[in-house]
């Protein structure tokens, strides 16, 4: 871990330094005029990809570094300037009240790396005698008049190894000045400044400008935590789309800035539009196009020994590397630091006076909870019951044996906590599903989809991810259902779907597409669209029937044939008693032009008529599709009163769904 900080903090100094040796951070020497300094904009370490379906992805740092001008005499004001940054799409920073603005956020700018351990009083860790990040409580001013308010003063002590003896420093409040004033250790200024969202805008009113003075030195400003509505940002194909920031100060100290507009955010499809699918159950394929067939009139049970409840698997597979993050990489303070995780900086000694307003507080800049994964189960029948894996699992039948990557949990909205420490509202384990005679490792935790109104939801939570490689998780997906023709019951033909998403959409209910694309203090973080969901069928369910070749039919010439089909579905053998209807088809000279439909043949009964009555003057063969297994057929051909000529034969069962096999068709 030292290693790993130590090689952090290496590449967050030459990208604050940007190019400039030997250069100290925030430690000016010379106590002139009032000349401001030049300074130019930079990228925070990488400029990262964001999500497409994204409303509040964190966009890449922007770093302004300054250098030269000649701060005020000791004890006057150090004047501000205002520093906005424009996005080409909304800003969705989290709002975070306050009693002096509205619509003040979790975008913040840090003067001079707070805590980051780099040389020089301001970046310099509490333990070496830096500051940390002191928060201004004066958002819509900053540090102008009225608010927290800074003034040039000075310290000694020794803080990376920089003689403390006459260090200018921005101070509150004021101790004395001139040549007056202490030469003690004095309370610091404020470093952290709250950005003020407005549409595409975010600014931060009142920055203190303290100009570093000896070349050489610099003076840096961080600005992180913007979130952006990158769903806004058009994207796809091999060229991804940009979120660019342009940044313009104003104020009452003039603030050069060359180089001032900068790509923050590179913007793809955080699914993978191929690799999100249905795979098979035992994950050696994928699923068919579409989805498992079911017969409406055979049971399928969830907790029986048999795999046929064993849906299959919804693939979810992200993009690129860091399109999956955990909620938080532990204690994310550090300037600078890529975590890759869906919070940004935190702010941890922020104080009070950071509330939604909702009884809820929040540390600027920590989300709500990990990157969430999504299935809507739509069009599911009455009768029907789905089941989840409440983690991710091998196949339908196993589960990984190291941790969890991803847990089921209660809803897609549900918070893992306000503040650093999480606790995921994991959903209940309500049984094990097991295939055949399983080993105890061959068991699968599941739960049960609350469907309403033929709609149901699972949302999974990403808990452990790895960045450096395009992950994939699977979660298994099962069914069961009592069968029940004669009700109709699931009903047939119909197809169940499912949506696969990132989580929460406005779908959920939770927010419009309009409100989750916009900055809120009362919405959780992250959200996503849902124009790009993934669709696929999941199962179908088709009637139980039984087709019947009658080879020879015919009403001509002084002959008629008598047609007889038998619903037998009512047996010593437990077969489940089933009713529809028989289609016939006619095919040969002077075929009716439209099939003809028989009533509803009931269980234990025999449906019978002539040729001459349905079919007038016909001769050749006729194929009758009955709405129930078990169907048989027989037919009497004869001349008129069958004085002459009478023959009977038993129709051929074709194969067919839910009917019986084709050998035994031919043996009929």
């Amino acid at each position: 871990m030292p290693e790993f900080r130590k090689s952090i903090l290496a590449l967050a100094a030459v990208a604050l330094t940007a190019g400039i040796a030997n250069a100290q951070v925030g430690t000016p020497t010379g106590l002139g005029g009032t000349q401001a300094p030049s300074c130019t904009t930079t990228n925070g370490a990488v400029t990262p990809t964001l999500r497409a379906e994204g409303y509040t992805e964190l966009t890449g740092d922007i770093v302004i570094v300054c250098q030269g001008g000649s701060p005020p005499p000791l004890g006057s004001v150090i004047p501000t300037a205002n520093i906005t940054i424009f996005l080409n799409t909304a800003v969705t920073s989290r709002l975070l009240q306050t009693t002096t603005a509205g619509n003040a956020s979790e975008a913040l700018l840090l003067i001079d790396e707070p805590g980051s351990g780099l040389t020089g009083y301001g970046p310099a860790v509490l333990a070496a005698g830096g500051v940390g990040p002191v928060i201004c409580t004066t958002p819509s001013v900053g540090a102008g008049a009225g608010g927290c308010t800074e003034w040039v003063g000075n310290s000694t002590i020794t803080a990376g190894g920089i003689p403390g003896t006459g260090v200018p420093i921005s101070v509150n409040p004021n101790t004395g000045a001139g040549s007056t004033f202490s030469a003690t250790t004095q309370p610091p200024g404020a470093n952290a400044f709250q950005g003020v969202v407005n549409g595409n805008s975010v600014t931060f009113f009142g920055i203190p400008v303290l100009p570093p003075s000896t070349i050489g030195e610099t003076r840096v400003f961080r600005i992180t935590n913007i979130r952006a509505n990158a769903n806004g940002v058009t994207a796809g194909g091999p060229t991804p789309g940009s979120v660019v920031a342009s940044i313009s100060t104003s104020g009452s100290t003039s603030l050069p800035i060359t180089n001032s507009t900068l790509t923050t955010g590179f913007v793809q499809q955080g699914l993978s539009a191929s690799g999100t699918l249905l795979r098979n159950g035992s994950n050696s394929g994928n699923g068919s196009g579409s989805g498992t067939g079911f017969a409406q009139c055979t049971s399928v049970s969830v907790s029986s020994t048999s795999s046929a409840s064993a849906l299959g698997l919804l693939q979810f597979q992200e993009n690129f590397g860091t399109a999956f993050k955990v909620r938080t990489q532990g204690t994310q303070n550090v300037p600078g630091t890529l975590y890759n995780s869906e919070s940004g900086y935190e702010l941890v000694n922020g104080g009070s006076g950071f509330s939604t307003g909702a009884g809820l507080s929040y540390i600027p800049g920590v989300a709500d909870y990990g990157t969430r994964l999504k299935a809507v189960f739509n069009n599911v029948p009455s009768g029907v019951s789905l089941f989840v894996s409440t983690r991710d699992v091998v196949n339908s039948f196993t589960t990984p044996t190291l941790a969890a990557q991803a847990v089921l949990v209660v809803g897609e909205g549900a918070s893992d906590g306000g503040g650093l420490a999480t606790v995921i509202p994991q959903a209940t384990q309500t049984s094990v599903y097991t295939s055949g005679a399983a080993a105890p490792n061959n068991t699968v935790g599941i739960a049960p989809v609350p469907i309403n109104s033929g709609t149901g939801a699972a949302v999974w939570e990403i808990i452990n991810t790895n960045p450096a490689q395009i992950d994939t998780v699977d979660f298994a997906v099962y069914i069961n259902f009592s069968a029940s023709p004669s009700t109709n019951s699931p009903a047939a033909p119909s197809t169940i779907s499912v949506t696969m998403s990132f989580a929460p959409t406005p779908s959920g209910g939770l927010f419009t597409s309009a409100t989750g694309a916009a900055a809120s203090n009362v919405l959780t973080i992250p959200r996503f669209s849902d124009s790009l969901d993934i669709t696929k069928s999941l199962a179908n369910f088709s009637l139980c029937t039984t087709p019947l070749l009658f080879p020879y039919v015919i009403n001509v010439n002084g002959f008629d044939t008598g047609l007889a089909i038998a619903n037998t579905t009512t047996d010593p053998f437990g077969t489940t008693p089933q009713v529809g209807t028989c289609t016939l088809n006619f095919y040969g000279s002077s075929a009716p032009a439209a099939a003809f439909v028989t009533p509803s043949v009931a269980t234990g009964t025999v449906y019978a008529n002539l040729a001459s009555t349905i079919a007038p003057g016909f001769s050749g063969y006729m194929i009758a599709l009955c709405n129930f297994q078990l169907a048989h057929g027989f037919a009497f051909v004869s001349d008129v009163g069958a004085r002459n000529l009478a023959m009977g034969y038993l129709a051929l069962v074709l194969p067919g769904t839910g009917s019986r096999s084709g050998s035994e068709a031919l043996n009929n």
